[in-house]
């Protein structure tokens, strides 16, 4: 009988409260990171503490709240270093929107979120056409649940491990799992049929997104998507034109190719 890796929970919590933070909350109280992690307060205080003597977090003496310090960013780097496939990633992502005048971001999993990995914004003479802008960058979180990039990455895993991250979505959101789990076996079955899932103005009716995950030797499952405003992306067009293109740079990443239009 194979024995069971211990786990060692001080070093889960420890990557729990790390992750706490975002780009748009760079502060945060240790209530605000108790709640969060579903720490007990004293347990993500003491945590806090050995971070801060570690120098991955910084307390400020006035307001007594915390941030991440750029010690914790040689921790990003290393992970995100780019392979040969991340490397010709970036210039698909680039054609896409060049060429379509939308928002291109790639992202992985973060336990229940979608963290982004890198974004490409629309070029300039693209963004003087419209007041459009969103306010998304490399770190921004996704609810894995609540978005179609979770759909797409959820869709294009193992079935058991799908099957647990959906029962802890269900534990989470008790309330809205039922909505939330016909959008989750609407997107799987899009995924299989076409390679990608949609939300035309569903959550947000200014706001469109049409996401393909990528399965890539060598990296845990990404997912890549594209943003733009909803008026410009109709359902014709998108399943003419954008779903194929996101569905296609898998395929030509993982073949080594160039990404075409």
């Amino acid at each position: 009988m194979a024995m069971r890796e211990p786990f060692i929970n001080p070093i889960a919590r420890a990557f729990s409260v790390l992750s706490s933070f975002s780009p748009h909350e760079r502060w945060l109280s240790g209530a605000d990171i108790a709640a969060r992690t579903e720490l007990p307060v004293s347990t993500a205080l003491r945590i806090l503490r050995s971070l801060v003597n570690l120098g991955y977090v910084h307390q400020c003496s006035r307001t007594r709240r915390y941030r991440l310090t750029a010690l914790v960013l040689s921790l990003g780097y290393a992970a995100i270093a780019y392979s040969e496939a991340q490397s010709r990633l970036i210039p698909a992502m680039r054609a896409l929107s060049d060429q379509h005048g939308l928002y291109v971001v790639l992202g992985t999993r973060d336990r229940l979120d979608v963290v982004l990995l890198e974004c490409v914004s629309p070029r300039y003479e693209h963004s003087q056409r419209s007041e459009f802008r969103l306010r998304i960058s490399v770190g921004t979180r996704l609810d894995i649940g609540e978005s179609p990039l979770g759909w797409a990455l959820l869709a294009s895993l193992p079935d058991l491990e799908r099957n647990y991250l959906s029962m802890k979505i269900e534990q989470r959101k008790t309330r809205d799992w039922p909505r939330i789990r016909r959008k989750l076996i609407d997107a799987e079955n899009a995924v299989r049929q076409r390679g990608y899932c949609m939300s035309l103005g569903e959550i947000d009716p200014d706001i469109s997104i049409v996401a393909a995950p990528l399965m890539l030797p060598e990296h845990g499952p990404m997912v890549i998507a594209c943003l733009g405003e909803t008026r410009n992306m109709s359902r014709s067009r998108v399943e003419r034109e954008l779903g194929p293109l996101l569905a296609r740079i898998e395929s030509s990443v993982r073949d080594g190719g160039q990404f075409a239009e």
